[in-house]
């Protein structure tokens, strides 16, 4: 009917009584496949370019099972404190969250340069949960696991959306954000708290470690005598 082969999303708004309005068609991939992906264990980048190929589609819509939930959040170089102002400059550090459940789609590294001329994405975080609650515990654990210096980003601002009531029970709707703008902006009571609750730990974890080393060194074996002769009087 639209002459269209490829991959295409559809998108609606949905009112309080559950009626759809349609909006759009993009003829792409959406934005958000990879939440897509996580539910359906389809690679449907795959998929297109398959389609691209001539192949026919491999998927039929009864075979098409949905399993757990999935959430994206778009880190961006972005001041959320001002106005989402760009972030440009050079990222010093950057350390990806890892684990069970937790997916980075991402091009930045050290050392490189987030420009003025592009848009300001960094990069998609995806998590998958078996439910709606463990997919945001998840959520929360990888954003405050994922560090960057050099640049601002929204990082913060999500952890907030995260922790937000209104989100957590699912009761939100297109004017979340405007509605909870002064929450979601407001600057954390103690911005450095989750540093210090690390620091603490892995000063205690190296403590730890020394005192076991000095109580391995006293049933250690003794140095080879060799080891501290010149290696020139070996001869």
């Amino acid at each position: 009917a639209v002459n269209y082969t490829g991959a295409g999303t559809i998108e609606f708004l949905v009112d309080n009584d559950l009626n759809y309005y349609f909006l759009e068609m993009n003829t792409r991939l959406q934005v958000e496949h990879p939440i897509t992906e996580r539910v359906t264990g389809i690679d449907l980048v795959k998929q297109q370019i398959k389609i691209a190929e001539g192949h026919p589609l491999e998927l039929e819509q009864e075979k098409l099972i949905q399993r757990g939930h999935s959430i994206e959040c778009r880190i961006y170089a972005e001041d959320p404190d001002n106005n989402f102002m760009p972030s440009a400059g050079k990222i010093y550090k950057i350390s990806e969250p890892l684990g069970l459940g937790v997916r980075t789609d991402g091009y930045v590294y050290e050392g490189y340069e987030i420009p003025i001329y592009y848009d300001p994405l960094i990069s998609k975080l995806i998590v998958w949960g078996g439910t709606r609650d463990e997919a945001i515990r998840r959520m929360r654990r990888a954003l405050y696991e994922y560090k960057i210096t050099g640049v601002k980003t929204s990082i913060k601002y999500l952890e907030r959306i995260m922790k937000n009531p209104e989100f957590i029970e699912g009761n939100y709707d297109t004017h979340f954000i405007e509605k909870n703008q002064e929450q979601l902006l407001s600057k954390d009571n103690c911005n450095n708290c989750d540093d210090i609750v690390l620091i603490a730990a892995y000063i205690d974890y190296m403590a730890k470690i020394n005192r076991v080393q000095e109580n391995h060194k006293e049933f250690a074996p003794a140095n080879s005598r060799w080891k501290k002769v010149p290696y020139i009087n070996h001869f």
